[in-house]
């Protein structure tokens, strides 16, 4: 169903407390209308969407108690109007954007989000944070790659190890002549010595 007349007039969105699952919406911004936007309590993942510094008449935005991650858009210090502002108790990262309303807020808004840093949080960012925090967001999922790799690595080492003792441990059992066994590895010796 659509609600195209409704997204001029709509002034309060409030859908705090639903269990709600995701990213958020970027359709959103296109509401221009909307004073207050509050989706706190939910499940919500992902980064939060720059397409909200489109919502230039925004008074109030409460984002907080999801699982939001990534940086905080600069873009949201585009918001004039913008009188308070919660992303607490989510997991985003990176330095807090400076200026304009950014500048008003206190710790309040940011409490929970152990990767943020910068006024007016009293953890500041070295150059490390700033420079390499995209860099660490994208390459999260390849770490966990490679360690997987390195583990399955071992895992095909071992076993194959193991089935080849079996092999061995089994011809000279059977055979009971390890001189048989020393031909066999002396043919399979000269076999790679001719190559």
């Amino acid at each position: 169903m659509e609600f195209q007349p409704l997204l001029t007039s709509w002034m309060v969105l409030d859908f705090s407390s639903n269990q709600f699952l995701g990213e958020i919406p970027k359709i959103l911004g296109e509401i221009h209308s909307l004073i207050v936007l509050n989706l706190s309590h939910n499940s919500l993942t992902g980064p939060i969407p720059s397409s909200l510094s489109d919502l230039s008449e925004l008074e109030s935005l409460d984002l907080s108690s999801n699982k939001l991650r990534g940086r905080i858009p600069i873009e949201l210090t585009n918001i004039e109007f913008l009188e308070v502002l919660n992303l607490s108790q989510n997991n985003l990262k990176g330095p807090i954007p400076q200026g304009k309303q950014f500048d008003t807020f206190t710790n309040n808004s940011y409490i929970g989000n152990l990767g943020l840093c910068g006024l007016p949080l009293s953890k500041s960012c070295n150059h490390n944070d700033e420079d390499t925090s995209d860099k660490f967001d994208r390459h999260d999922d390849d770490d966990n790659d490679d360690e997987l790799n390195w583990k399955f690595s071992i895992l095909i080492g071992c076993g194959c190890g193991l089935v080849l003792g079996l092999i061995m441990e089994y011809v000279v059992i059977t055979v009971r002549n390890p001189r048989c066994l020393t031909r066999i590895i002396e043919r399979v010796q000269q076999g790679f010595a001719k190559r």
